[in-house]
């Protein structure tokens, strides 16, 4: 990463009449850009026809970047092959689950294990890699685009191949998959690999241990696809840093953690979702989430937009502020860069409604005027590249429990263990505490508290990493339907919540779906889900009107442990995790003001930045750590160097 902030956008000059290439970099440089994408999806121009390159048009670009002073995030435009290639090798095309073959006309139109795919895209990432090593423009490798995005899961004979080595590999023979998978339940006991398939559409419900490894095997073919054009990426250029924009927090078909630990620098792409109420809380999931991917240090945000997007069924459109609000929350929790899709909004495609930096109405706009206005903000604001977030929460998230929960036989189809765990981080959110993602099996040393909000299945390795946590003496809130299973979906036997009964002293031994709300004998009210538990070696801190236990406490070598049997309501469970923050010793970085985000960067020599984001209709005042109080505007945002 350059010296200070990093600020642009996608841009897409190959859509675009060569006249217009000047004035775009003419406007970058007025609005404070100094970082484009470029491109991503070039390759119809850069390889017109198989083996027939054209890098004419793409070297004056590069140029003109150079000569601008603008950088490049140099992308392998592989994910989007041209015509050609659908139509010379149709095998290539994905296949769903129903054996429908998909094909060209959008974009990823290709089998992640398809070889011939393969072979053509590190041809043209290679011819990309040795034009342009030496260019002065190359700031960052910007690997394929957004993978998975459309294409995570194929399930032609291909992938059925790849599929089988990849199970050899994990399990080495026949009766240790059966064994893992439990085949013996239906008559699906294997007796050869060939008989092996993706999880194809079949009569009834599939089986869930196959239908979990089909997902591991599928992200893992993806990241595969990048190491392969990362390494070829190294071997011509070393020194330049690699990177693909994954949709951290949003798009849940690949292991993001795996994915991150293959990646100099880890980027992101994030897009408000939904109605806007509070919606500025799942960005800070998000952003949250990109900084513990990559380790607490600063990461990329490689798009988000300036407006509305084209999408989802309502396209809202951001109101006044809202662009820089969203901007310095990014960059509040660890972004080092704050980049859009895209630079000029689209004429033509299935993008042209989605908003970017230059609108179709021009300049003389409110996008425009925030544009630029942020440029200069950030440009401002370089000294905060290189610092860090420090939290001392750590909240449980694992892809793989999160894939077998998805499986559709389960005790109710209302346990969303994505919007469960988005439900507990915007509790501490609103009590100002900022909080880390970690998987289950991370380094927890340096947090004071972990919280599970929902963490079905979990491996031994899992178990015993926050076992450990607590005999140190941390302190530890789990959600309900936690530890029930092992890594191959099967039970954990002698009551739940397996894994995890000695630490938190509680046996269950029946699940209680709720098709109403329950009252509790606090006066909070449950949801969704209650269990029939009794307690072993814990405390009792709330019970249902039956006198079983809603919330208890259990202490633990060290630590102390909390249980919730059931899905509180927002206020009940805000006070839970405020217990267990008092306990723990975490306090907010600043009184909670509420719809006001403080959050602090640090840097080592102890420079440090607090951002106070107000994201409601009113002022309001907030008190510093240093005691002072600043009066942040309604829908303002205020940095304060320390």
């Amino acid at each position: 990463m350059p010296d200070g902030i990093a600020y642009g956008g996608d841009w897409n000059p190959e859509q675009w009449p060569e006249e217009t290439w000047e004035q775009d970099v003419a406007l970058m440089r007025e609005a404070g850009v100094n970082r484009v994408s470029v491109g991503i999806f070039s390759w119809s121009s850069l390889e017109p026809v198989e083996g027939v390159f054209d890098f004419g048009w793409f070297d004056r670009v590069m140029d003109l970047l150079a000569e601008n002073g603008i950088g490049a995030n140099l992308a392998t435009p592989t994910a989007s092959p041209p015509p050609w290639f659908s139509d010379a090798y149709p095998q290539a095309l994905p296949v769903d689950a129903d054996g429908r073959r998909l094909h060209h006309g959008s974009r990823q139109g290709f089998c992640p294990s398809s070889p011939i795919y393969r072979e053509k895209a590190l041809r043209v990432a290679e011819q990309v890699a040795l034009r342009y090593r030496d260019h002065p423009a190359l700031v960052l490798w910007h690997v394929h685009n957004e993978y998975g995005c459309h294409n995570a899961r194929c399930y032609c004979d291909t992938s059925a191949a790849a599929f089988r080595d990849w199970l050899r590999g994990r399990y080495g023979t026949l009766d240790v998959l059966n064994d893992a998978w439990g085949t013996a339940f239906w008559s699906q006991r294997y007796s050869d690999w060939a008989q092996i398939l993706p999880p194809r559409a079949t009569p009834s419900l599939p089986n869930p241990a196959q239908q979990l490894d089909f997902r591991r095997f599928s992200s893992d073919a993806l990241i595969e696809l990048y190491v392969a054009e990362r390494d070829l990426l190294k071997q011509l250029t070393p020194d330049v840093p690699a990177t693909t924009n994954l949709m951290a927090g949003a798009h849940w078909d690949m292991d993001c953690w795996a994915f991150a630990a293959e990646m100099d620098v880890v980027s992101t792409d994030h897009y408000l979702i939904g109605a806007r109420r509070e919606r500025h809380i799942d960005l800070a999931f998000a952003a949250d989430y990109a900084r513990s991917l990559n380790g607490g240090r600063p990461w990329l945000l490689m798009e988000h937009s300036t407006s509305a997007v084209n999408w989802q069924p309502r396209n809202l459109a951001k109101t006044p502020g809202e662009l820089r609000r969203n901007s310095l929350t990014h960059l509040a929790r660890g972004a080092d860069g704050i980049m859009f899709f895209q630079w000029r909004q689209s004429r033509s495609g299935a993008e042209k409604w989605h908003s970017a930096m230059l609108p179709h109405a021009g300049t003389d706009t409110k996008i425009w005027r925030e544009v630029a206005a942020l440029g200069a903000e950030l440009a401002a604001l370089g000294d905060v590249a290189g610092s860090t977030v420090k939290a001392d929460v750590a909240l449980l998230l694992d892809h793989s429990s999160v894939w077998a929960q998805d499986h559709p036989a389960q005790p109710t189809a209302e346990l969303d263990p994505v919007e469960e765990a988005k439900r507990w981080h915007a509790a501490l959110w609103r009590a100002g505490v900022t909080c880390d993602l970690a998987h289950p099996e991370a380094d927890l040393t340096g947090y004071r508290l972990v919280v599970v909000p929902q963490l079905y299945l979990v491996s031994d390795a899992g178990a015993a990493n926050l076992e450990e946590f607590a005999r140190r003496g941390g302190a530890v809130v789990v959600g309900p339907y936690s530890g029930i299973v092992d890594e191959h979906d099967r039970v954990r036997l002698g009551g739940y919540p397996g894994a995890w009964r000695d630490l938190l002293g509680v046996s269950v031994e029946e699940f209680f779906p709720l098709d109403e709300p329950i009252r509790l004998a606090s006066g909070a009210t449950g949801s969704v889900w209650s269990e029939a538990a009794r307690v072993t070696t814990a405390k009792v801190l709330d019970t249902y009107a039956t006198g079983e236990p809603a919330w208890t406490r259990n202490e633990f070598g060290d630590g102390a442990a909390h249980y919730l049997t059931t899905l509180l309501d927002d206020a009940a469970l805000a006070e839970v995790l405020a217990t267990a923050c008092r306990e723990a010793g975490v306090s907010a970085v600043a009184a909670s003001v509420a719809g006001v985000e403080v959050v602090r960067r640090s840097h080592p020599d102890g420079r440090s930045f607090l951002f106070c984001i107000n994201h409601t209709t009113e002022d309001a005042a907030v008190t510093t750590p240093a005691g002072g109080t600043v009066t942040v505007a309604a829908g303002d945002a205020v940095v304060i160097p320390g």
